[in-house]
């Protein structure tokens, strides 16, 4: 099985409306790269790729066979009172105060400008997840 480089075997897929407003969340708040943009004959934007820390996720503008849809994502940071900090500054609005988790992490929540919600979480502990 070949995946491209910058891909994990589960990609997310953003599917939004205003695509061009969710880029710049994920680049300008979460401190992402943009890498690809296609755009359709109508001026939508068809993929964007993202490049987050290690991963890649693609936005679409959302139409009436794809209609909007929001999810859930948990990120991890190096720092997650920096990291919700810039995200609240670029458009996020807080859903959880970043607090140390008795699992490990320390963590906050955001929610886009799209309506997704992102677990921004830096690991305080260099161990698994346990029950």
């Amino acid at each position: 099985m070949y995946i491209p480089p910058g891909f994990n075997t589960v990609t997310p897929y953003f599917i939004v409306q205003d695509a061009e407003r969710l880029i710049a969340f994920l680049v300008k708040g979460l401190g992402g790269t943009e890498t690809l943009r296609s755009v359709r004959p109508d001026g939508g934007i068809s993929n964007a790729q993202i490049r987050l820390g290690t991963s890649t996720v693609m936005v679409g503008e959302s139409n009436k066979e794809y209609p909007p849809m929001a999810s859930t994502y948990y990120f991890y940071v190096d720092d997650a009172d920096a990291a919700v900090a810039r995200a609240l500054q670029h458009g996020g609005e807080l859903v959880m105060e970043v607090g140390d988790k008795p699992y490990g992490d320390r963590q906050g929540g955001v929610r886009d400008p799209s309506g997704n919600i992102w677990w921004i979480s830096q690991r305080m502990v260099e161990e698994p997840y346990t029950v």
